[in-house]
């Protein structure tokens, strides 16, 4: 791939199996308890088995990667925080400080960062991917905020990085000072809404801030009308570490992994990656609704249904990493939990037995 081209990235196919669909159903009405009575973690059940393609599915060995990359509308005033956080709070993931690394201490998670644009020399070391493609995006009220070389790049790393990982669980995190600003330009352009419906606070930005914000992204999207197709978009407005975002999704998509999308900026890469395979949306698990203005906005676009709603809006990966374990119940639920045949229970009389197809 050498040119923007959707042609180029990885198939995704339909994963619809109606059979397996309903033995699973069958499965989780026969297991002791009330139909029904476990509610959304039932579904989720469910819709693990469909994207691993098994009535016992097993998670292995997940990997929780965190994007990382800088923005040049930061220099805008579009957070509330200075671009050296970017790099700072790399090294505070590798260094084991952040939410998230406590997080997947906590749970055995196995914790990535890459460096797709990080405007900082960060020394190698285990933990720490490099694919960087530049020292952070262009100024997007100037220039596109990448090159098609540079997008074409950033989607290569995606992909390769998920070819290299082990297991059949992809988390996604992501860290960049401004990309709450790209994340809203991407979901505006690719949903239609209005830029003012798509844009918050980000790391915290007041009231002032938050028109001063929409403002300059109102101006980005005039600049790039032309931006149309969801290529194009991602490389006039979306960030390097959305781009290789976007190409890790594709690939963990095609290899049928369960994708766990953490927040805003998460849910924008998906959003631009199911525009060119929208078969992505059956591996995804959408791990929570975040504080983030936009994001309850794209979740309903995407008709998706978070697990969590926490008021969350740090990123990270750090909502994917406290979903996590409602999946692995959901999975030792299918596994384990006996059937009323097994474990010797009547059911009730409005309860009919299951019947698979």
């Amino acid at each position: 791939m050498t040119t923007l081209s959707p042609d180029d990235l990885p198939s995704v196919p339909d994963l619809h199996d109606p059979a397996l669909a309903a033995r699973l159903q069958a499965l989780l009405d026969d297991k002791t308890k009330p139909l029904g009575s476990l509610g959304r973690l039932e579904a989720l059940a469910q819709r693990l088995g469909l994207i691993l393609g098994t009535e016992a599915p097993a998670l292995r060995e997940p990997q929780l990667v965190v994007f990382a990359a800088d923005h040049g509308l930061a220099a805008h005033g579009v957070s509330a925080y200075p671009s050296d956080v970017t790099w700072q709070m790399v090294e505070n993931f590798l260094a084991g400080g952040a939410a998230v690394s406590v997080l997947a201490r906590q749970h055995t998670l196995a914790l990535t960062v890459v460096d797709c644009g990080v405007r900082h020399a960060l020394a190698p070391r285990p933990g720490l991917v490099d694919a960087k493609v530049a020292w952070g995006t262009a100024d997007a009220l100037q220039q596109p905020a990448m090159t098609e070389g540079q997008c074409v790049q950033a989607l290569q790393h995606g992909i390769g990085l998920v070819q290299r990982l082990p297991g059949n669980v992809l988390l996604l995190g992501e860290m960049g000072i401004g990309n709450t600003s790209a994340a809203a330009l991407l979901m505006s352009r690719l949903t239609g809404l209005d830029i003012a419906d798509c844009t918050g606070a980000g790391t915290g930005l007041d009231a002032t801030g938050v028109q001063r914000k929409i403002d300059v992204l109102r101006r980005v999207l005039a600049r790039h009308a032309q931006a149309s197709e969801p290529l194009q978009a991602l490389a006039a407005l979306g960030g390097l570490e959305i781009a290789a975002m976007t190409g890790a999704v594709l690939q963990a998509a095609a290899e049928r992994r369960v994708i766990v999308v953490d927040g805003f900026i998460t849910t924008a890469a998906v959003l631009v990656a199911a525009r060119l395979r929208p078969h992505v949306l059956q591996r995804c698990v959408f791990a929570h609704r975040s504080g983030e203005r936009g994001h309850a906005l794209l979740l309903a676009h995407l008709k998706a249904e978070p697990l969590l709603d926490l008021g969350l809006r740090l990123g990270e990966g750090s909502g994917a990493a406290l979903a996590w374990p409602l999946l692995v119940s959901a999975c030792a639920i299918l596994r384990e939990m006996a059937s009323f045949g097994d474990a010797g229970v009547a059911r009730a009389a409005s309860d009919p037995a299951p019947v698979a197809a």
